[in-house]
């Protein structure tokens, strides 16, 4: 199996929950696997757990990828690296497979040179947020970094601490009234691929705002978005 390889031009490409199309998201692998690539940066998702520790992973819970009724913010991070993660034949038999935290995500992820986008997911405090921060500062990272999320107050808690950092809010569409905010708030744009517009790029653009978009699996797609000077694509497979 290999990725999906399309003409990117200038457009930065992001692993989605790293190399996901091939090796279990959100994993070590998956992110050695982006890391042994081509891509830019790695992106993945980070929760807090009940013991107050930093884990990687997309869901609530672990039903999906494990089988397992275990919700990440109500579980210790000790409980959570036990289970096995299904392989990507929905097979158990790879013991590395397992949540990891998000120390393991910024090592890797430093050893490769990626860029590193990380999706706060949970609704974090402002001590949460400090916390994160410091861990990414304490490994030397800060500077390759981009934090993205759903959740714009998320965004906002970085910029108390960090007003430069590079940020992206995670969003549908594009309104002028989303564009406002965010060149209010020195923010960038990571939006659903299917509701982007060649028009509105070159409107974020010329507002002094980057665009990612999410999630863009077939070379075709890539290529159109790539041709409209899209800054990132974030992609499982196309490299």
């Amino acid at each position: 199996m290999d990725t999906k390889k399309f003409d990117k031009k200038s457009t930065k490409v992001i692993a989605h929950r790293g190399l996901s199309g091939i090796e279990t998201e959100n994993t070590a692998s998956a992110f050695v696997a982006a890391g042994n690539r081509s891509y830019y940066g790695i992106e993945t998702d980070v929760h807090k757990t009940i013991d107050g520790q930093f884990v990687i992973g997309h869901d609530n819970d672990l039903k999906r990828i494990a089988g397992v009724d275990l919700t990440l913010e109500d579980s210790t991070l000790a409980m959570l690296q036990d289970v096995v993660l299904f392989d990507k034949d929905g097979t158990k038999s790879r013991f590395d497979l397992r949540p990891c935290t998000l120390e393991n995500y910024i090592s890797i992820v430093k050893k490769y040179e990626k860029h590193a986008v990380l999706e706060l997911k949970s609704d974090f405090t402002d001590e949460e947020i400090e916390k994160i921060i410091n861990i990414v500062k304490d490994h030397g990272y800060l500077d390759n970094l981009t934090f993205i999320s759903f959740n714009y107050e998320n965004l906002l808690k970085v910029r108390k601490f960090l007003p430069s950092q590079s940020a992206q809010y995670l969003f549908w569409k594009v309104t002028d009234e989303e564009i406002k905010r965010l060149v209010r708030d020195k923010i960038d744009a990571d939006v659903w691929c299917k509701e982007l517009t060649e028009e509105q790029i070159k409107k974020c653009h010329e507002n002094g705002i980057k665009v990612n978009c999410w999630t863009v699996d077939e070379p075709i797609d890539g290529e159109r978005l790539a041709s409209w000077g899209i800054d990132f694509i974030t992609s499982n497979i196309l490299e």
